[in-house]
């Protein structure tokens, strides 16, 4: 038995030794929430089942709605089937002291495609609400008002495909928002997204697609951030049978799906969201200004209060029963952690992780959550959107981790954009490159990414176009010549393959950032005339053989293909050969690919000597290639027979021309 001594550091970690007893605190507080919500008598699993009662249902003798108002003196559904007024059978009947709430109803009482609210009378007023659990919100295209819709249609969705299986292969997660995932100006749809984006993203290699914006949310522009009905599909995409099919559908095609979750705060609106819900600020969110996010301008949970887990655990549990999702990305972890949300701190010491600015309910939950997900779905996918670095997010739930399975490497891209913004090229430090495409922690399993949507979000752009600016507008085909064009063609390639190469454990793009989509992201809104310009994929770029954006699609897809055959991310971890930041040379090894980079804008090497193991390499892959929007500088299918080298080494000799990379696969034998 080892002495005290004598023990492992927490996570294989040890500068967390100091932090021993915070982390086993983390752990206890853990286990006592799961033991106050499930009594001992259940599985948390289990517990997450709210969404079987709450909300509206169909039952063998009617209809039945239950609601959590512990505020509420009376209840009323009013709708379409009362004239909207308030009517005596349509009375709730309160069945507790906690707040439970509930109405019986006759079979032909309500019909499918019915509107409804609930009005919610309280001490001195009342209001008309959404129901907190309601499966389907529509919008009335006239009046812009909101209202749940009975949703009960004679045939259920039938599935036709299983559930994928848990794969040991690492994601390489495809972003995408449905709504601006077509290329005509306007809202797209699941059934446009089913038919047109899943077959793209098959043929890009891709095996997991991300779904932003699906819970409902009432500005379209929010980008799916300000959520309003955590039950409820975006109507403004379709039907639920519509998201049912195009998840169905992707699970044939060997897709798996996963969506943002934003369980990090809610909208402010009151009709339309659950502030003041049953006439209290404080029922499912902090009273005062905990309550409120500073700068986001939305409502911030309560993580201590039972109800509100329940509300949101069942959430989790909902989204993987009713539409077999596969996963969450967990948006705003970073501001469920602190109560300071992030804002304005550097996150420089450990002391930070474990001290009185730490909402260790928040942390609680979140593993919880883990927990929840991985019992009902196991091989399910959980990935934290967290920018502080908090140790343990990715260990696991016994050892006082919070059980996420991925966390978004979000200094990867950090690192590309201050380069490509501030840093001339002749000036890149790739020490400092190498060290943050390959920070992380032992216990932590990363997706790396060269961008995502939150680069070209509203202030920023995308990566090209940070590299090419406005010559793209006019120098995109391949033959016209242009040396802004050509360089942020170069770098673009060079990068997305450096942040692959080092990929922890998965790797994801945004959707059309695969192949340079100009410009940025920005949804209709006052100040922009409320256009769709920029809420839309050009994909006839792409798919035009005379732009370079086709190139760059192509190399993706090669890309992704050659890191799919070779099954490197998630399983070796790259070993650095060299690094020449003098003269901007990189280069690695992961598995049996070798991967060289030249940055330097002008400076190509001939006969450049590189120490390798012994053997034959072949060229598989370089960033030059003509079918890749490049010079074609390199004969492709080249093969490098190791001989002795100055000094007494083994290695290869190679040419490695300015802005271009290459991979080399060391043969057998």
């Amino acid at each position: 038995m080892m002495g005290a001594t004598d023990r492992a550091p927490p996570w294989g970690d040890p500068w967390l030794e100091p932090y021993r007893h915070a982390i086993e605190a983390r752990r206890s507080r853990i286990h006592r929430w799961a033991r106050r919500l499930t009594g001992g008598r259940t599985s948390i699993a289990d517990f997450a089942s709210g969404h079987t009662y709450f909300g509206l249902h169909r039952t063998p003798e009617g209809w039945r709605l239950a609601e959590w108002a512990p505020a509420a003196e009376a209840i009323y559904l009013v709708g379409d089937v009362t004239g909207w007024e308030e009517r005596e059978p349509f009375r709730f009947r309160r069945l507790d002291a906690h707040g439970r709430w509930e109405l019986v109803l006759p079979a032909d009482a309500l019909c499918h495609g019915q509107h409804y609210k609930l009005r919610i009378h309280w001490a001195g007023g009342a209001g008309d609400r959404i129901p907190a659990w309601a499966r389907r919100v529509v919008q009335d295209p006239e009046t812009g008002l909101f209202s749940a819709q009975v949703w009960a249609p004679d045939r259920p969705y039938r599935w036709r495909h299983p559930r994928p299986e848990p794969s040991a292969e690492a994601p390489l997660v495809y972003e995408a928002h449905v709504g601006m995932a077509q290329e005509r100006e306007g809202v797209g749809t699941y059934a446009e997204f089913r038919d047109r984006v899943l077959p793209r993203i098959v043929r890009a290699g891709y095996n997991t697609v991300q779904l932003m914006a699906v819970a409902e949310h009432p500005y379209y522009g929010s980008f799916g951030y300000h959520v309003s009905s955590f039950f409820a599909a975006s109507s403004r995409f379709g039907t639920p049978e519509d998201l049912k099919s195009l998840v169905d559908a992707a699970h044939g095609l060997g897709l798996r799906v996963t969506m943002d979750l934003v369980h990090s705060h809610a909208v402010k609106n009151e009709n339309e969201g659950l502030g003041r819900y049953d006439g209290t600020r404080h029922q499912f969110f902090h009273a005062g200004p905990r309550g409120e996010h500073p700068v986001w301008d939305s409502l911030l949970f309560d993580y201590g209060k039972p109800e509100v887990l329940h509300f949101l655990l069942s959430n989790c549990r909902f989204w993987l029963d009713e539409y077999r999702m596969d996963g969450f990305r967990f948006d705003g972890i970073t501001s469920m952690l602190f109560l300071h949300h992030g804002l304005g701190h550097t996150f420089s010491g450990y002391d930070e992780y474990f001290g009185p600015q730490v909402d260790e309910d928040a942390y609680a939950y979140l593993a919880l959550a883990n927990e929840v997900v991985h019992q009902v779905r196991p091989g399910a996918l959980t990935v934290a959107e967290d920018v502080s670095g908090m140790p343990g997010l990715c260990a696991p739930v016994g050892q006082g981790g919070a059980g996420f399975d991925r966390r978004l490497a979000m200094g990867v891209p950090d690192c590309w954009f201050r380069l490509v913004r501030e840093v001339p090229d002749e000036a890149w430090d790739l020490g400092w490159v190498w060290h943050e495409l390959n920070n992380r922690r032992p216990e932590e399993r990363v997706v790396s990414y060269a961008e995502s949507h939150d680069q070209a979000l509203v202030g920023g752009k995308t990566l090209v176009f940070e590299l090419i600016g406005d010559a793209m507008y006019g120098h995109m085909r391949r033959d016209d010549p242009d040396l802004r064009v050509e360089r942020g063609v170069a770098l673009h390639k060079m990068i997305r393959l450096a942040t692959l190469a080092t990929a922890g454990h998965g790797y994801l793009t945004f959707m059309g950032n695969e192949f340079g989509h100009p410009e940025w992201v920005d949804f209709p809104r006052q100040g922009n005339r409320w256009s769709y310009r920029y809420a839309r994929r050009q994909w006839s770029l792409a798919d035009d053989p005379d732009l370079r954006y086709h190139g760059l699609a192509e190399f993706d897809r090669q890309m992704i293909g050659l890191a799919r055959k070779e099954g490197f991310v998630g399983r070796d971890e790259p070993q650095l050969l060299l690094l020449r930041s003098e003269d901007k040379i990189l280069g690695f090894a992961r598995g049996r690919l070798f991967f060289f980079f030249n940055f330097h804008p002008t400076r190509s090497r001939t006969e450049y000597p590189v120490e390798v193991p012994a053997g034959a390499y072949d060229l598989v892959l370089d960033t030059d290639e003509p079918r890749f929007a490049g010079p074609g500088r390199l004969v492709p299918g080249q093969r490098f027979l190791t001989h002795p080298l100055p000094g007494g080494t083994l290695g290869i000799r190679l040419y490695l021309p300015s802005r271009c990379a290459l991979v080399l696969r060391r043969e057998a034998g």
